[in-house]
């Protein structure tokens, strides 16, 4: 239990209503959840307005309210308080009700559209096999020390977020690194929090059915380095020219990195093969397991963070030399006859034009390159025909399925998607909406030595169909159809 006036103490109040020194036993925003003693924010979201809910999470026991606008109906059991944001409050009062955990560890936070899974897991993996207790908060896990807890969101929401921060600290845990989308910087969930280190990746198009322009989108990530602290570092990829964008206000110590140009960490690929990279990073060689170019400047960040957080560079170099691909990001086999299968989770237009630029760089060009890919449904439209274009061109033999339609119809995702097959690939571009069928398609064409890459849903169990998730996981149907090729 704690006191209300506490929990809000870095919250801007305007008028109070009631007496702040009422004691709360948890912090809630959404109205179903409320109980006994509890504290409601009234946030307005995207979909709801938690305001047409007060009265009745007073009815379920709350004996606090934050919001916006005071209801018409004032209950005497219940004390009121009125701020400009309540979804900023909440992230604020959800640091303060557990004690401010971000306060006690170092919390790095990695933003920008492809790669933020990839630095933060590996990031938790080196300091892990460094010796450190670790946490982890990611699309594909949450990860406190050893022990691993189901993951809805890429960021939680601010409860769920400092509950799980606190826990992490509970459990010795020194370092934590987290994924931070543009969603929870938007919605204000990471607000509150106290930030040691931001890596920026790259910053490509993506989720413009939330932000609606290229523009806000790349303003609601610079938002996240505009509010890092003096004491923090801003690590962020020089190559991408959104990356001088980031950190044109931040008061942070700015460092960079860069493959093609001039950076604090310079890298250069020497070898790109299926077995892995050779890197030179600052004049030093290192042979890694991660494969192609995208992920050179995943671990010129990883580098970069690991420094500035005062590993020693032999360390930081052993312990590259030893990093897996996270799940779902470019995992590979080969069949017995030499069929290559892979994996991975590009759902965007460069992200997919990544991969498989990194797949046109390695192989023979004597096989044939077949790409299995969709759409999510429900999400941003315009990147559709985009992915589909991109795909065909690089492809010998393109197959268009479903992704997670959720609830929009598959065909009428895979007619936009056809929208984007130059007339040239129509002959080689196949459109099979089961996604099951559409693997074991690409399998049944593939000959030996030819390749297949499976994108869209990566490390994903399941796949999303009007509002039910059926179990569904691309690496087992696609490896196991090799296994018996």
């Amino acid at each position: 239990m704690k006191k209300l006036a506490d929990i809000l103490q870095n919250c801007a109040v305007i008028e109070t209503i009631g007496s702040p020194d009422i004691s709360i036993s948890a912090l809630v925003f959404d109205s179903r959840k409320a109980h006994e003693n509890c504290l409601f924010f009234a946030v307005k979201g995207t979909a709801n307005d938690g305001h047409i809910y007060i009265n009745q999470t007073i009815d379920n026991g709350a004996v606090a309210i934050v919001c916006e606008e005071f209801p018409e109906t004032i209950s005497l059991a219940c004390t009121y308080v009125k701020v400009d944001d309540s979804a900023l409050c909440l992230a604020k009062a959800a640091a303060a009700f557990f004690d401010f955990p971000s306060n006690d560890v170092k919390l790095v936070g990695v933003t920008g559209t492809n790669g933020k899974t990839t630095i933060a897991t590996l990031l938790y993996r080196l300091f892990s096999s460094a010796g450190f207790q670790c946490g982890l908060l990611s699309t594909i896990e949450n990860k406190i020390g050893d022990k691993t807890i189901a993951s809805t969101h890429t960021t939680p929401d601010p409860i769920a977020l400092n509950t799980l921060l606190h826990q992490m600290v509970l459990a010795g845990c020194t370092y934590i690194f987290m994924e931070v989308s543009s969603h929870s910087i938007d919605q204000k969930r990471i607000f509150g929090l106290h930030f040691c280190g931001g890596i920026f990746t790259n910053l490509t198009h993506d989720h413009l059915d939330y932000h609606k322009t290229f523009a806000a989108y790349r303003d609601t990530k610079k938002t996240f380095f505009d509010e890092l602290p003096a004491s923090a570092f801003a690590i962020v990829n020089a190559d991408d020219k959104n990356g001088r964008v980031m950190i044109q206000n931040t008061k942070a110590r700015i460092s960079t990195y860069s493959l093609s140009g001039d950076g604090d960490y310079k890298g250069k690929v020497i070898e790109n093969q299926f077995d892995g990279l050779v890197l030179s990073i600052n004049g030093n060689e290192v042979f890694t397991q991660l494969i192609g170019r995208f992920n050179a400047y995943n671990l010129l960040a990883i580098y970069g963070a690991a420094q500035l957080l005062g590993l020693p560079d032999v360390e930081i170099l052993t312990q590259i030399s030893l990093l897996k691909s996270a799940e779902g990001r470019f995992e590979f086999v080969r069949s017995t006859d030499g069929i290559v299968g892979i994996v991975d989770y590009a759902h965007t237009p460069d992200a997919l034009e990544n991969v498989l630029k990194t797949i046109q760089d390695i192989r023979s060009h004597n096989e044939q390159l077949i790409t299995v890919v969709g759409a999510g449904g429900n999400r941003d439209t315009t990147k559709r025909p985009e992915m589909a274009r991109i795909a065909a061109e690089m492809s010998d033999r393109l197959i268009l399925t479903s992704d997670n339609p959720r609830t929009e119809d598959p065909a009428t995702i895979l007619q936009d998607m056809q929208k984007g097959v130059p007339a040239h690939r129509y002959s080689k571009t196949l459109t099979i909406a089961d996604r099951r069928e559409a693997i074991r398609t690409a399998v049944a064409l593939a000959k030996a030595g030819d390749i297949i890459l499976l994108a869209g849903k990566g490390h994903e169990k399941y796949q999303e169909i009007n509002g039910v998730k059926y179990p569904f996981d691309d690496k087992k149907e696609l490896f196991e159809l090799l296994k018996s090729h």
